[in-house]
C-alpha cells in the first residue's frame, strides 16, 4: 500500500529536512543537514512511488514525463510548503526528488552575508553569478539579494527557473516569475524577449548552454543588472567555464564581454557546523581593474593570486581563508574543512592538518 505523499511531505518539513528521496527497492531517505537518512516506513517499490508521485501531477505532466523521462516542476501544497520536484526513471522504476523551498523569502542580515553583497547589488547593470554544487544554496543566497533589491529599490525584476523557486510578493519593486516550459520556451527565448519587457534586474536560473551565456553577457553589457547561477566551485573555475562554451574564434570577443560586465563570482558550498546545522563558506571575487586585465589578457589562471592580495575594502575572500577562519574559531572542524577545500594542501599548512 503507497504511503501518502502529502502527510510524507509535511512531516519532513516539520522535521527540518531539505530534501526527501524516493527510490525503489529502499525506504523513503531525508537529507537533514547535508546527510541523508532513511525514514522509518517501508520499502517502497516503483508501483508505490508511481501512485504516490503520480497523485501530485497534472495529466499534462503526466503525458510529459511519461514522453521525456524526465519532469521538473514546482509544487505548492496549502498548509504544507512549496518544493521543487524532480522525477526520473532508475532500472524502470519511476523516482523522485523533493527539495523543499521555503516560503518565507530570506534577507541578507539573517543570512549573515558578507557585507559586500549589498555593495554589488546596488550595481545598474553587470553580471553577478553565484555558483557551486547542487544543495549549496545558491538559490537562497539569489533569493535574499533579490529581496535586499525589493526592499530597497523600486525595479523591474524578470526571473526566469526552470521551475520557479522562491516567489516573491511586490514591494517597492516589481516581479515578472517566468517559468520555462509553463510560461517560456526556454532561457534563451525568455531572455531574447525580455529586452521587450522593460526589465531592470533579470535573473537566470540556470546557465546552461551557449545561448542563454550569450544573451546574459549582452543583457549585462546593454545596462541591465544579470543575476545567474553556474555548478561550478571557484571564481577562476566559473569564468573558464563560461569561456570554454565558445568556439576557439570566439573566445577572444567573449573574454572582452566577460572583463567589462562582470562584477562578482560567488562560489559557495555549505559545510556542516560543529553542533548541527549548516554554514555557507563563500568564496568571492569582486571584478578590478587588475583581475579585468588578467580576464582579456587570457591570464585566469592568475586571478586567484589577485583575490589573495586584494582584500581590505574590495570585500574579495579566497575559500581557504573562509575555511582557516571557521576552524580556528571552532565553528567547523579540520576533517570537514579538508574535504570541502578546493586547494587542502594551501588549507593544510593554514590550519596544522596532520
Amino acid at each position: 500500500m503507497a504511503i501518502d505523499i502529502k502527510k510524507l511531505l509535511h512531516s519532513i518539513v516539520a522535521h527540518g529536512a531539505s530534501d526527501l528521496h524516493l527510490v525503489s527497492r529502499s525506504e523513503p531517505q531525508i537529507r537533514i543537514d547535508g546527510k541523508l537518512r532513511a525514514v522509518n516506513l517501508p520499502i517502497l517499490n516503483g508501483k508505490d512511488i508511481e501512485e504516490m508521485t503520480y497523485s501530485l501531477l497534472t495529466e499534462r505532466q503526466k503525458k510529459q514525463f511519461e514522453e521525456n523521462l524526465e519532469l521538473d516542476f514546482a509544487l505548492y501544497l496549502p498548509g504544507i510548503g512549496r518544493f521543487r520536484a524532480n522525477y526520473y526513471k532508475s532500472l524502470g522504476d519511476i523516482a523522485a526528488a523533493f527539495r523543499i523551498i521555503p516560503t518565507e523569502i530570506p534577507n541578507l542580515d539573517g543570512l549573515n552575508a558578507p557585507k559586500i553583497y549589498k555593495d554589488i547589488i546596488k550595481r545598474e547593470k553587470g553580471l553577478i553569478l553565484v555558483t557551486g554544487p547542487t544543495g549549496s544554496g545558491k538559490s537562497t543566497t539569489l533569493a535574499a539579494m533579490l529581496n535586499e533589491i525589493n526592499e530597497t529599490e523600486h525595479k523591474h525584476i524578470i526571473t526566469v527557473e526552470d521551475p520557479v523557486e522562491f516567489i516573491h510578493q511586490n514591494r517597492r519593486s516589481v516581479f515578472s516569475h517566468r517559468e520555462t516550459g509553463s510560461d517560456t520556451k526556454s532561457f534563451a527565448t525568455a531572455l531574447k524577449y525580455a529586452m521587450r519587457q522593460d526589465p531592470d534586474i533579470i535573473l537566470i536560473g540556470e546557465m546552461r548552454d551557449k545561448e542563454t551565456i550569450e544573451a546574459a553577457l549582452t543583457a549585462a553589457e546593454t545596462g541591465h543588472l544579470v543575476f545567474g547561477t553556474l555548478h561550478t566551485n571557484s571564481a577562476p573555475g566559473t569564468i573558464n567555464r563560461i569561456i570554454d562554451v565558445f568556439n576557439g574564434d570566439e573566445q577572444g570577443q567573449i573574454r572582452a564581454m566577460i572583463s567589462t560586465t562582470l562584477v562578482a563570482v560567488i562560489s559557495q558550498v555549505l559545510l556542516p557546523k560543529h553542533g548541527g546545522g549548516r554554514i555557507a563558506v563563500p568564496e568571492i571575487m569582486v571584478t578590478n581593474h587588475a583581475i579585468s586585465n588578467l580576464i582579456r589578457e587570457d591570464k585566469i589562471h592568475q586571478i586567484y593570486s589577485q583575490m589573495q592580495l586584494g582584500q581590505g575594502s574590495s570585500g574579495m575572500q579566497t575559500q581557504t581563508q573562509v575555511l582557516e577562519k571557521l576552524v580556528k574559531s571552532g565553528m567547523v572542524s579540520k576533517s570537514v574543512a579538508m574535504q570541502f577545500a578546493n586547494k587542502p594542501d594551501e588549507l593544510k599548512v593554514k590550519i596544522n592538518f596532520s
